[in-house]
């Protein structure tokens, strides 16, 4: 009986235990099976979005701007370079309402600019790193403007000093508001060389936000990796190739935990550096264009013993140098310039004042001599009428539209009078000089205004139903109301005022005074590329100012080839052998002693100010005549005749690039005791 009752307890144990077994297995089972669905469902339902956040809690990763291509003339020579430097910049925050705390962090870095910084450089005042901290008060706690932005950490000092970076790391916690972080200064060469063409650079927050119309910064495609503290480009060639130039961000990438130290080994994706520019511009051949512009003014300025000359407001200057076959421009100078590298961290406001007036590229936009602000619009700025220089075209046009020959004889009085008899308008010859029987190419020689105003203006009137039409034509044609095509940011097109003065006056005076240019507005630039089309009978060469883009090491990724724009084919060749033989024998100061041919055209473009009535002077030439090389265009405004105001620019022009290039093709060498990089204004 014992027997039986332990048999049958070890049976019931026996299948307890199985039961029991059998249960955890299920269990096990249903876990595991329970487990495996959830992966799937992490893995193929949720994981991107999981991936995503796991990234961005526990990685942080920080951009790291690239370093800028640099600019380099033709001969390899830097104009614009970039360095890295260590910067200081100040951050708006909430509970920065204590004014006096603001004030006093203001003091303290000026202390510390004072002590550690350069010795060659003058130390930035209390004041002066306020007016940067843009906070919207002065030191005087004085309400300024408010803030241009608050995101945004402002650059108080660039390119610190090794001892100014070690004191301020040291003593962070004494410079609430302040950080220290390295970036990339572009630096401009001391010589100054060919300022407002290369351009120059300003902070893309600013760019993005300017009222100046920069569309390129407000397309996010462009700038998407963009940071709001980082320089880009702003004007000229800086901001034409900005996309070269910039390169290509890196990244710097961390694991952090939820405290966000970091707990992992860092990442780094290095940027692409930028590509270089290798320019057309030829440092010597600009220098001394700049250099004799600036001498010229002065000597225009001075008083001499007879008023012929004395030019005592001619105060800046223009001018072009683009070659006839090419289109590449070796020389572009709007002076006064002055030192870009002003720009570098953050221009100040009585810097930007002082150069505000000719800030731009005067060969292709407005800009204005070197006058206090309230001066400005009492003088002339740098798009002023044609003059003269529009007679070779005007020639042209009458000899295309048949007006007459090039034998014709028309018999000038020195004067010319136009209109219905008891309410006419009479013409002058300069100095009311009359010539009598001359021809086509004489007229360019003297410069009639009779000779023009009579056979072609006067014929476009009469002989043409739409003279306007015509002329304005012609003037595109030849590239002077329309755009030269550089690619040149702000640059203007001209103007054809012939409409306009045809309203206020009528159509037949609006064609004679056009006839002499006294309607046409054009930039320098556009002289130039005029200039070089007469030179080469018809061929409007598109001008070019970047010979080559390489990679940071020099690998060339593109080369510019020359590019015609249009090509007038249907000019007999005696119509272009005349305007050559007027031309050539044009009167003008200091040529005198070349051993080149020279033809050209003078103007002396008279232009109502307020009051008064001013002279600009207006030369172009081309060199050698026979076999045009090189083509030039200078503009002096308030600089008188442009025979002696602006012709004297250019025989310094042609004699550079004859002595570094060659107008024969090869370089002539130093000249009346020249040498290379003449001085510097």
């Amino acid at each position: 009986m014992h027997n039986e009752d332990l048999e049958k307890t070890g049976s019931s144990n026996r299948t307890r235990f199985s039961v029991r077994i059998n249960l955890f297995f299920f269990t096990t089972f249903i876990l595991f099976s329970v487990l495996i669905v959830r992966l799937a469902i992490l893995q193929f339902v949720e994981g991107d979005r999981l991936a995503e956040e796991e990234n961005s809690a526990t990685n942080r990763e920080t951009p790291i701007p690239p370093i800028r291509g640099n600019i380099y003339d033709s001969n390899s020579y830097p104009i614009a370079y970039t360095i890295p430097v260590q910067s200081v910049f100040f951050r708006i925050e909430s509970g920065q309402n204590n004014k006096e705390e603001v004030i006093g962090l203001a003091r303290k870095l000026a202390d510390v600019f004072q002590q550690y910084g350069s010795k060659t450089a003058k130390p930035l005042t209390p004041e002066e790193i306020v007016e940067l901290m843009d906070v919207g008060y002065d030191i005087n706690q004085q309400q300024t403007k408010a803030p241009s932005y608050y995101s945004i950490p402002r650059r108080i000092k660039a390119d610190l000093t090794k001892e100014e970076v070690s004191y301020l790391m040291e003593h962070r916690d004494e410079f609430k508001w302040i950080e220290v972080m390295e970036e990339s200064i572009r630096t401009y060469d001391q010589d100054k060389i060919a300022v407002q063409l290369t351009g120059y650079m300003r902070q893309f927050s600013t760019a993005r936000e300017s009222k100046y119309g920069l569309s390129f910064y407000k397309n996010k495609d462009n700038t998407a990796e963009y940071l709001d503290t980082e320089d880009v480009g702003y004007d000229g060639l800086e901001l034409m190739y900005q996309k070269e130039l910039r390169g290509k961000n890196g990244y710097k990438k961390y694991p952090v935990n939820s405290s966000q130290k970091i707990i992992g080994p860092v990442s780094i994706t290095k940027p692409e550096k930028g590509n270089n520019l290798y320019l057309t511009i030829h440092k010597d051949i600009q220098n001394r264009t700049e250099q004799k512009i600036m001498d010229h003014l002065a000597y225009l300025r001075q008083p001499k013993s007879s008023s012929y000359g004395y030019s005592p407001n001619a105060r800046s200057g223009y001018a072009v140098a683009m070659e006839v076959d090419t289109g590449r421009v070796v020389a572009m100078a709007s002076m006064p310039d002055y030192d870009p590298n002003l720009w570098t961290g953050g221009i100040k406001a009585t810097e930007y004042k002082k150069i505000q007036p000719f800030v731009n590229n005067g060969t292709i936009t407005t800009a204005y001599p070197d006058y206090p602000e309230n001066e400005l619009k009492k003088h002339a700025n740098s798009i002023v009428y044609m003059g003269s220089t529009i007679k070779p075209l005007t020639v042209l046009a009458g000899l295309k539209e048949g007006f007459f020959s090039v034998n014709d004889y028309y018999n000038d009085r020195g004067s010319y009078s136009f209109g219905k008899k008891g309410s006419q308008s009479t013409i002058w010859n300069s100095g009311r000089k009359s010539f009598g029987p001359i021809n086509a190419a004489d007229a360019i020689k003297h410069s009639s205004n009779t000779f023009m105003s009579a056979m072609v203006g006067e014929r476009l009137y009469f002989d043409r139903e739409d003279g306007l039409k015509v002329w304005d034509d012609y003037l595109k044609r030849f590239g002077l109301v329309v755009s030269t095509e550089s690619g040149l940011p702000n640059e203007y097109a001209g103007s054809n005022e012939s409409l306009a003065n045809a309203k206020l006056d009528s159509k037949q005076s609006a064609l004679v005074y056009a006839s002499w240019g006294q309607n046409e507005k054009s930039t320098t630039l556009q002289l130039a590329q005029h200039a070089a089309m007469l030179a080469s009978r018809g061929k409007r060469m598109k001008p070019l100012f970047v010979d080559r883009i390489t990679t940071y090491e020099g690998e060339t990724i593109k080369k510019f080839d020359p590019v015609v724009l249009s090509e007038e084919t249907s000019f007999k060749p005696q119509y272009w052998d005349t305007i050559f033989k007027g031309m050539k024998e044009v009167s003008k100061q200091g040529f005198d002693g070349v051993n080149y041919t020279v033809a050209a055209k003078t103007g002396t473009s008279t232009q109502q100010i307020g009051s008064k009535e001013v002279d600009n002077a207006v030369f172009i030439a081309f060199a050698p005549a026979d076999k045009p090389k090189l083509a030039v265009a200078v503009v002096v405004p308030e600089g008188g005749y442009g025979s002696y105001g602006a012709a004297p620019i250019a025989r310094e022009m042609f004699d550079a690039y004859d002595e570094y290039i060659g107008l024969n093709g090869t370089p002539r060498g130093p000249a009346n005791g020249k040498t290379d990089g003449a001085a510097k204004h």
